[in-house]
């Protein structure tokens, strides 16, 4: 578990994926300066020499290596998502960060990076990205992954949905981005899920492809012996031409009917504000209860 950061640290940001202008950092680096940090900007971050990427594999992958091996950097923020980590996450070397943690931030596509330190026992941080800063709506977003850089983990509440199940559960809380998620079978990122709270959310897919993505974890055994599931907001999910029949509550309450864990929907974590910070690998306690979701971090932080 990585330490808590302290004013005059600094933070660095990096694009593992899709490119970025100076112009959209901007607002981030001012707003991680008023919290007292210093900001290092890595090397390649605005390269234009690819027309999707923020540079070149070779070039990305540079970049988050630096900011991993400075011993200067305190904690490393990725600017965006979009695509790209996948390329490149299994040829950097996160093995420092094992003897001296330090959190990389980020969700949506660096969701291939959680897991990836999840699978070498380094803990995280998914929450928003420097691209969101400038929108209005991101405010309690800024705010929670400044509360879980520099005090200690939040208590992450849920409005209530007549499709959440209740009940309790206790575990490490990992996952993402579902199509990430499924991504990562097969692979050396793929998580143990036994035992974990997995949390999943999506953004401009189609119903059929959010049920053969769960049809695939169920498959793979990702599903069945969870200690609960939180689902985060399915933003911009459509229904094909001919129409899948089923809402994305349904599909998934499908999939888990056969479990007995607690199942949390409409919570706040993914492609719409509030994108509230929570901790990768940190231990929590799920209770849902009259549809109600609270997910409460177990504070290993000495303050």
């Amino acid at each position: 578990m990585p330490p808590l950061l302290r004013v005059g640290n600094t933070i660095g940001i990096t694009a593992p994926g899709r490119k970025i202008s100076k112009a959209d950092m901007d607002v981030a680096i001012k707003t991680f300066q008023s919290w007292g940090l210093q900001v290092k900007l890595a090397d390649n971050l605005f390269s234009n020499d690819h027309s999707y990427l923020a540079g070149t594999d070779a070039q990305r992958l540079d970049d988050l290596q630096a900011l991993i091996n400075d011993i200067h950097v305190h904690a490393i923020i990725c600017a965006r998502g979009g695509y790209g980590s996948t390329r490149i996450v299994d040829e950097i070397d996160f093995s420092p960060l094992q003897k001296a943690p330090k959190y990389i931030i980020g969700f949506s596509d660096i969701t291939a990076i959680h897991l990836k330190l999840y699978s070498m026992g380094i803990q995280s941080i998914h929450a928003t990205m420097p691209i969101l800063f400038s929108k209005d709506a991101s405010r309690p977003s800024i705010e929670s992954l400044k509360r879980m850089l520099m005090e200690m983990p939040d208590r992450i509440q849920s409005p209530a949905s007549r499709y959440s199940i209740d009940g309790s559960g206790r575990g490490e809380v990992i996952g993402g981005n579902l199509s990430l998620i499924n991504d990562s079978l097969g692979t050396s990122s793929e998580p143990d899920t036994a035992g974990k709270i997995l949390v999943i959310e999506e953004i401009d897919e189609y119903r059929y492809k959010i049920d053969r993505m769960l049809t695939q974890l169920k498959r793979a055994g990702k599903l069945q012996q969870l200690a609960g599931l939180i689902i985060g907001h399915m933003t911009d999910i459509k229904d094909s031409e001919l129409s899948f029949g089923e809402t994305v509550e349904e599909i998934i309450l499908h999939h888990t009917q056969p479990y007995n864990y607690p199942v949390a929907f409409s919570f706040p974590t993914g492609h719409e504000n509030p994108n509230l910070a929570w901790l990768h690998g940190g231990v929590a306690e799920l209770n849902v209860n009259n549809g109600q979701g609270i997910l409460s971090f177990t504070n290993n932080h000495t303050v």
